[in-house]
């Protein structure tokens, strides 16, 4: 997921002004009903406690089945799912799943038998009966009214008149429109069928097998070959116009690009999304193969308004982000980057949720590095060097700037710690072995030890799990002439009041003299600390971090020149 980043802030604040009155020649004014859904991304958590109850973790879902008819007004879903899955305990007493009460079940079959259930909050439970099985069918047809819940849930919005139908399920919410076993670590294989007005174009996740109408009706089958966890299970229906293109990979697999717009913007998302085909070759190169080449990759445009959504193969963009001027194409990035963290390689629970947003965020700096240069990596990492006060590992804050630029800091800093050519090998190394599965953050720490050879323990304890803020360093450097050399002393202070960071990454320092500029790295793993170095060259000025590959607030507090 991705939100409005600092750096476009103000621009995002005019253009959004400037968007009701002339944006794309539609008037807005007043036009967009149900779909700006400001909630304060930053203060979303984990849904509220006792979601997820001990006996979902003894199911293994296998297939989600989804058939779901639209009514845009007067705003009413009706559908049906099978729900293959696997009994992972023998003597469960009950399956029980995430679904919201207000939609009203018409009927229940466990292996095509009529049966019990309770319908509670958000809890469906079956209790055992005589129809259970190693693997069991369910069959649930269901109506009603879907909750606006969370970023958005399931939206019946309305731009210019239009329909706009659309989902965001992150992190707990899938279940508002269907009943699911909502962890994000039970990734099954999805069919789902969408039903609307025949001008309406709907799209999901995977590949598209067919279209069938009927009458003044349309409907969209789409299908998985990769697994899908539930929060990423997408629908988007609307009047759209189809933009295609495609990616070829290395190997020579051809995949459709396929984007979704509002009439009357193709011209200026042809320019805005020209660059993912480049992206995607780029990210492929550095850890692996576009991970769902036998399906598609997509946009299309929502109305939520505060970012983009990165559901499996189909990313859902608010529609004020098409410019023609490719302001947002960090945004892009950082949701197709997550194709890889967090679709392919997902979170075994919430708690390590930087491992979806930190390692999007910091895909972002590595590809403007690639296409800019090491300028470029200087600048963007400065860019995100704030939101560090707390702990990274089970935030309290699901999708604050804590996860996404500490978390990506965390990356930056691991670079430097293990070398480039042993960082890339740890991502590539995570991104294989945990590819259509999900992983941990201790799985990803154990892979960083193994492929770098070394022991990282207070690396991470120090930046990952404890509320560690950032280093707050003061220097001073002092030269004495001796002889034929000068002696530079460097004394670094670590000002951080509650803690001494006992263990610290390489800091690289700079000095520069009449004839070269030379970099130097030093440990620093005591709260005050001097260094001595022996120069041919008196140096002219000394600078802490020049690469910016430290998170810390650095100050000069004297130099000495004898």
């Amino acid at each position: 997921m991705s939100k409005i980043s600092n750096y476009y802030k103000y621009f995002f604040i005019v253009s959004f002004i400037f968007s009701y009155v002339t944006f794309l020649n539609l008037s807005y004014t007043d036009k967009i009903i149900d779909g700006n859904s400001f909630v304060n991304v930053s203060n979303l958590g984990r849904n509220d406690s006792g979601y997820i109850r001990e006996n979902q973790y003894a199911i293994d879902v296998l297939h989600y089945d989804l058939d779901i008819e639209l009514t845009p007004s007067p705003k009413l879903l009706k559908a049906k799912v099978t729900i293959t899955l696997h009994l992972l305990k023998e003597d469960l007493n009950s399956i029980e799943l995430n679904f919201y009460d207000n939609l009203k079940i018409n009927s229940l079959k466990v292996n095509d038998y009529e049966s019990a259930y309770s319908h509670t909050g958000k809890m469906l439970t079956i209790n055992r009966n005589e129809h259970f099985s190693d693997t069991v069918k369910l069959f649930i047809s269901y109506e009603g009214t879907p909750k606006r819940v969370g970023l958005s849930g399931f939206v019946f919005g309305t731009i210019n008149n239009q329909s706009l139908v659309y989902t965001i399920n992150e992190p707990e919410y899938a279940s508002s429109w269907f009943p699911c076993n909502d962890i994000p670590a039970d990734k099954a294989l999805l069919d789902i069928k969408i039903t609307n007005d025949k001008d309406n174009i709907s799209i999901s996740n995977g590949k598209l097998i067919n279209v069938t109408e009927m009458d003044s009706r349309k409907s969209y089958h789409f299908k998985t070959v990769y697994p899908i966890s539930t929060y990423l299970i997408s629908v988007y229906s609307s009047k759209y116009s189809l933009l295609e293109d495609q990616y070829i990979s290395a190997s020579s697999d051809t995949m459709p690009l396929n984007y979704y717009v509002l009439p009357g913007q193709e011209e200026k998302a042809k320019i805005d999304f020209e660059e993912h085909s480049e992206m995607i070759k780029f990210l492929s190169s550095t850890f692996g193969e576009y991970p769902f080449i036998k399906e598609k990759y997509g946009v299309a445009v929502f109305l939520w308004q505060m970012g983009a959504m990165e559901n499996q193969t189909i990313t859902g963009i608010g529609s004020n982000f098409i410019t023609g001027k490719k302001f947002f194409n960090d945004m892009l990035l950082h949701e197709l980057s997550h194709h890889w963290w967090g679709n392919a390689v997902g979170v075994k629970s919430w708690k390590d949720i930087w491992l979806n947003e930190g390692f999007a965020t910091y895909s972002e700096v590595l590809y403007n590095e690639w296409k800019f240069g090491a300028s470029a990596r200087i600048s963007d990492v400065q860019k995100i060097k704030n939101h560090h006060n707390g702990t990274v590992y089970n935030p309290d804050q699901l999708f604050s700037g804590l996860v996404y630029n500490k978390g990506a800091w965390i990356l930056h800093m691991l670079r430097k710690e293990t070398g480039d050519s042993n960082f890339y090998a740890i991502l590539k190394t995570y991104f294989n072995e945990y590819k259509y599965s999900s992983a941990s953050t201790e799985d990803f720490i154990k892979i960083a030890d193994r492929v770098s050879k070394k022991n990282l323990t207070l690396f991470f304890d120090q930046w990952l799990y404890t509320d560690s803020g950032e280093l707050q360093i003061e220097y001073s450097w002092y030269i004495v002439n001796k002889n034929d050399e000068y002696e530079l002393k460097l004394t670094i202070h670590q000002l951080n009041q509650f803690r001494t960071f006992e263990f610290m990454t390489d800091v690289e320092f700079q000095f520069n003299d009449v004839s070269q500029n030379k970099i130097e790295e030093i440990i620093v793993d005591k709260k005050e600390q001097s260094f001595i170095f022996k120069l041919k060259n008196k140096p002219v000025c000394v600078t802490l971090d020049p690469n910016n590959w430290l998170l810390a607030s650095i100050n000069i507090k004297s130099e000495t020149n004898n």
